[in-house]
């Protein structure tokens, strides 16, 4: 069954078929939240970005362009997220930097046990938020260009130019790191 047919079954009030896509895109959604916070704030994020899909759910007027709508309100839960700790970080001198806030740290997950794959996770950690935003929707959660575009609501070009830079930034931190490329 298509994700379009089980929105339109969930629309229409059909437990199952939301239960369906919850199963269909839970692991995915968490992935992308992980991919930007730490582990604690992706469990509290991806809740929440749940929570507004199934408040969303009725409203949703293109059923077959449910995934970029998904990833959409999960981008702007991390964005949320993100941005309100920077504000009490401003707003606390005491308390950690709003720079640490924003790159996160690489937390230890079991799922990641390979040093490769630490390094690879602690690299994009280290990019920018709008670089490291690109990468994830377009090489780990596989997303066009185009939907990416759309779920940042920027135009395609700068999703490649930022994709390129991107691509540059993860390349030298890994070469910094003694990763031969």
């Amino acid at each position: 069954m298509t994700d379009e047919l089980l929105v339109v079954r969930a629309q229409l009030g059909e437990r199952a078929a939301l239960a369906e896509l919850v199963a269909r895109w839970r692991v995915p959604v968490w992935t992308y939240v992980r991919r930007m916070l730490d582990a604690e704030r992706a469990d509290d994020v991806a809740q929440e970005v749940w929570l507004a899909v199934v408040r969303g759910l009725p409203r949703l007027r293109e059923p077959d362009r449910f995934a970029p709508w998904l990833f959409t309100i999960a981008r702007r839960s991390v964005t949320d997220r993100l941005r309100g700790e920077y504000a009490r970080a401003q707003a606390a001198p005491a308390a950690e930097t709003a720079i640490e806030t924003v790159a996160g740290t690489a937390a230890e997950d079991p799922v990641e046990a390979l040093v490769d794959r630490a390094a690879l996770v602690e690299a994009l950690s280290a990019l920018p938020v709008p670089e490291r935003e690109i990468l994830v929707l377009f090489y780990l959660e596989d997303l066009p260009v185009d939907a990416c575009a759309s779920i940042c609501r920027i135009p395609a070009g700068t999703v490649k130019s930022r994709l390129n830079r991107a691509r540059r930034l993860l390349r030298e931190h890994l070469e910094k790191e003694g990763y031969p490329l």
